[in-house]
């Protein structure tokens, strides 16, 4: 059975049985939410975090990471051909201002995925591989509505016991749709990076700050807790040089990618007319 779909459905309990119910100011809608959500999966020993509860849309993922690894921000610079999820937060110039990966190559004055590579390949050991996506000379700390703050805000890598563990540090989750595609992207990352540096992936972890479900998603987390997970664990085998050719947006490796997962993925019916929260 897929531990994931296993923890998903506890998480949610969590979230419906403790959260706290209030209106956002920002929004308009009322949710749930509890602080400080985690869970840790072991990718090799346990499988890949793919939601099968619902179907996931497998290349939204697949081209978003690789999107984010290639240092873009442009949606049209690649993604827009696999998927519009970032197109609602483009600025006039349709440009992502807090694009991840722009975040992580080039915003700050520093290849941060490069450095993390490089020191890594060299120390092993380091327990400095810490990469950070928010800004804190703009970000947050604002009653300005902002179109869009990181959310993922910083994870860090380590190599323990000959195999790549990431942690990914979330300031808020919305559980129902930022939550599995947010789980599936950056454990996408990890094996790319286990892959790059000649080592197996680990444990896969994710602490949320405020995790959430929105009012116009209580129907659809009450359907999810209804489902009986089903799936047999899912194991993928990345292409060579992943992380080399998502560095240059190939656009077979969104198919090559996307064709591993989806001769394992039999997933549970989708849940129609979901709508993002902005």
């Amino acid at each position: 059975m897929a531990r994931f779909d296993e923890i998903y459905q506890e998480m949610l309990k969590k979230v419906v049985k403790d959260g706290i119910a209030e209106m956002s100011e920002r929004t308009k809608h009322e949710t749930k939410a509890i602080p400080g959500l985690h869970f840790s999966i072991d990718i090799e020993k346990e499988g890949f975090p793919l939601l099968t509860l619902r179907k996931i849309p497998i290349k939204m993922f697949v081209a978003e990471q690789i999107w984010f690894v290639s240092g873009a921000r442009k949606p049209a610079d690649f993604l827009r051909d696999f998927t519009k999820v970032w197109d609602a937060f483009t600025n006039p110039a349709d440009t992502v201002t807090v694009a991840y990966g722009y975040r992580w190559r080039r915003h700050f004055g520093r290849d941060q995925l490069a450095l993390l590579v490089d020191l890594l390949k060299k120390e092993p050991t380091s327990r400095h591989g810490v990469v950070v996506t928010w800004d804190p000379s703009g970000d947050g700390l604002s009653l300005f509505k902002k179109k869009n703050v990181p959310c993922p805000y910083s994870f860090t890598v380590n190599i323990i016991g000959g195999r790549l563990h990431l942690h990914n540090i979330v300031r808020s989750n919305d559980m129902l749709l930022g939550f599995p595609s947010d789980v599936a992207g950056f454990a996408l990352l990890q094996m790319m990076l286990a892959q790059k540096l000649d080592v197996k992936p680990g444990v896969y972890s994710h602490s949320i700050s405020n995790a959430h479900i929105y009012d116009n998603q209580y129907d659809a987390v009450n359907e999810l807790l209804k489902r009986k997970p089903n799936h047999k664990p899912i194991h993928i085998e990345l292409p060579k040089h992943s992380y080399d050719r998502a560095e240059k947006k190939e656009g077979k490796l969104v198919e090559q990618i996307a064709a591993e997962f989806a001769a394992q993925y039999e997933p549970q019916p989708a849940i129609i007319g979901l709508q993002i929260v902005l």
